[in-house]
């Protein structure tokens, strides 16, 4: 494609990605249940177009209403989901029960927090809209954090939403009404927000943003293990650090924001509720009895590892059992001191760290060897974080359920009266220690 023609075709993006959850049809025969979809798409086509200039045959929205199987489906999904500028999720409770579903919000949800980071500025892109009401409590993080007056799209909207308005008649005007100004959202969010294409990602290896069907809001911690730019070692650059280690930004200039911004907003992407905090602040680090609290990502720059202090304290951990720990190693291949430093920083870090060093190379190779890019750490991250929220349930303090301990109930023989009874305590008693016998027997 020549220069020339490349921000016209920026401009025939879709506007948006219409991402709905298939309903399975009730029996083997009857109308298709999607066809109520496939009307509200069209109708925000053709309000898109009347809003905007697009020419004839432009793209004004995209919507899969193909079943999601056979050759090339990912890649398509993948290519839209990095070029579309507005991502309009169908709220349902079906949509969140969806993998799929939240395959493509989290595709999507990347592509805000890149471009956010780049350009230091808010890019929010998501526009919900209400298929079938969910209660505030079952939404998941992700949707919940939106911030989004559904009222303005009328009140007959919010109580019976798309579904209802578009399936009975008597709710036509509030259903024109309420595609209209979603439509408008839509192309004002589109304009706003300029969210720039990126590369696909491949569709069937990343997570859902939804995480686990019932779970809810995961705990993650992230510590960062960086120097500031005032203990720096001699001749090292300070472009790259703040005046803490959470200010660590190894991907400047590229990224406008540091690095544990950017792998906040990544995990939170997959509801988790995220803590950052600074490795030379947790004393919590030395005690390696404790249970863990929460899987937990540390972010370690190689430079760190010039203080002493703080290569014995990272040596210390490495030494104790923590497999809910992953360590991710960024750096910037455009970083000429690290480039130029590679065989030393790398050794050091082996030095201090080779069981951590040991479990990243198991689980994906570039974690423990080095993030050279800020796309890359987006890719790696959530497979980094996952990982140890397995660990984390794995070896996490299990807790019984509350209440006092209670002796197992006996069989003692019919109902007798209170004489008979104290007449026959032995044989009661002999009927219940057989009747234990058994049951042990069965255990």
């Amino acid at each position: 494609m020549a220069a020339s023609d490349e921000p016209r075709a920026a401009n025939h993006r879709p506007y948006f990605f219409l991402s709905y959850a298939h309903t399975p049809k009730h029996g083997a025969v009857g109308p298709d249940p999607d066809m109520w979809v496939e009307r509200l798409f069209r109708d925000l086509c053709a309000h898109v177009m009347a809003m905007t200039n697009l020419p004839a045959g432009a793209p004004a929205g995209f919507i899969d209403r193909e079943l999601r199987s056979g050759e090339g489906w990912s890649e398509r999904l993948g290519e839209v989901l990095a070029t579309c500028r507005v991502f309009v999720p169908l709220f349902s409770p079906r949509y969140f029960g969806s993998e799929m579903c939240g395959k493509e919000w989290y595709a999507f949800a990347q592509r805000a927090i890149h471009e956010q980071v780049r350009s230091n500025r808010t890019a929010e892109a998501i526009v919900p809209a209400l298929w079938v009401p969910v209660p505030p409590h079952q939404l998941p993080g992700p949707a919940a954090r939106l911030q989004f007056n559904h009222r303005a799209f009328g009140e007959r909207y919010v109580t019976d939403g798309l579904y209802g308005l578009v399936k009975l008649r008597i709710f036509a005007e509030e259903y024109e009404r309420a595609v209209y100004e979603l439509a408008k959202r839509i192309v004002s969010v589109a304009d706003a927000s300029d969210i720039g294409p990126c590369r696909p990602v491949d569709y069937r290896a990343i997570p859902s943003a939804f995480g686990s069907p019932s779970a809810g809001p995961r705990p993650m911690k992230l510590t960062v293990a960086a120097p500031t730019r005032h203990d720096l070692p001699e001749g090292r650059h300070s472009e790259y650090y703040g005046d803490t280690p959470l200010d660590w930004n190894p991907y400047h200039p590229v990224s406008a924001q540091p690095l544990s911004r950017l792998a906040e907003d990544l995990v939170r992407s997959l509801n988790y509720q995220a803590t950052v905090s600074s490795f030379d602040e947790e004393v919590l680090h030395l005690d390696g009895k404790q249970p863990p609290s929460c899987p937990e990502v540390l972010l370690v720059d190689r430079w760190a590892l010039h203080d002493d202090e703080r290569r014995q304290r990272l040596s210390a951990f490495d030494s104790e059992h923590r497999p809910w720990v992953s360590v991710v190693v960024p750096w910037n291949r455009d970083d000429h001191q690290s480039r130029a430093s590679e065989a030393e920083l790398t050794g050091r870090l082996e030095d201090t760290m080779p069981s951590k060093m040991r479990e990243g190379r198991a689980l994906t190779r570039a974690a423990a060897k080095g993030v050279p890019s800020m796309e890359a750490f987006g890719r790696i991250l959530p497979q980094v974080a996952e990982s140890a929220a397995q660990q984390y349930l794995k070896h996490a303090a299990v807790y019984p359920p509350g209440g006092g301990h209670h002796e197992r109930p006996r069989l003692i023989g019919p109902m007798v009266t209170e004489q008979a009874a104290t007449r026959s305590i032995p044989a009661v008693q002999d009927l219940a220690l057989d009747a234990e016998d058994t049951d042990d027997s069965r255990s």
